[in-house]
Parts: structure tokens; sequence; C-alpha cells
């Protein structure tokens, strides 16, 4: 299955709340989106059919390696983005949002190249 920015936005959040919450339901994941339920269980039924996820009888989540693989990639992006934006001087709030939006596009050759940059010039800085 190729997974859409839909896909990768609820396995990121997945991620995220796992990171703050050993224990995620499909509810945690609705109210930390703003999605409706029925929004959020057809969305774990196609990740939990695609292998991304495990659902237990109990309906807690959790991440494949594979799933677990792409929400790392999409919110290491993520982070990384919105410090560039905030490092040029955008507030935290635009950085973060236009981060969401730039995260799914973005080329892994440009990603690497941003990374790379960020490195040499925090190493540059010491």
């Amino acid at each position: 299955m190729s997974l859409n920015e839909s896909g990768e936005m609820y396995l990121e959040t997945i991620y995220i709340l796992h990171q703050n919450n050993s224990s995620v339901r499909s509810l945690d994941v609705a109210e930390y989106m703003g999605y409706s339920k029925p929004s959020v269980s057809r969305a774990v039924g196609l990740l939990k059919n695609a292998e991304y996820i495990t659902v237990d009888q109990d309906g807690y989540i959790t991440l494949t390696e594979a799933g677990k693989r792409i929400a790392e990639s999409i919110y290491d992006r993520h982070t990384t983005l919105a410090k560039v934006l905030m490092m040029l001087g955008v507030d935290e709030k635009t950085a973060t949002e236009d981060a969401c939006k730039i995260e799914h596009d973005i080329s892994e050759r440009s990603f690497s190249a941003i990374k790379k940059h960020i490195s040499e010039h925090q190493i540059n800085k010491s």
C-alpha cells in the first residue's frame, strides 16, 4: 500500500502519542487530531490492513516496525523543518504549521541536504 499524506499524519500522531503515553487508542488519536471518531476508525482500519499498526482486543494501537519507520521519518522531517523555519525568523506557530505541509512533499534528497546544512552550520558555530 502506498501511504498518502493522511496516512502519514495518522502514523506520526500515533508515534507522538506513544512518546507521551504507552497506551494509545483511536479516541486519543481523534482528540489529538481534532477528527471525528468514525474518520479515525476508518483510517485505523486501513493502516491495520496495510500492516502499519496493530490493534489489540482492547483497542490499543501499536506501530509495526514498518509503521514506526515511517512515523519516525515524518516526525524527523517535521521537527527539522520547523527548526529551520524558526532559525530563519518564522514564528513557532507558523513554522510548525508550514513544516507539517512541507514534510509530506519534500524529496529525500532535498531533506538530506537541509539536514547536512544544519549539521555543518551547528558544527561551525561551536
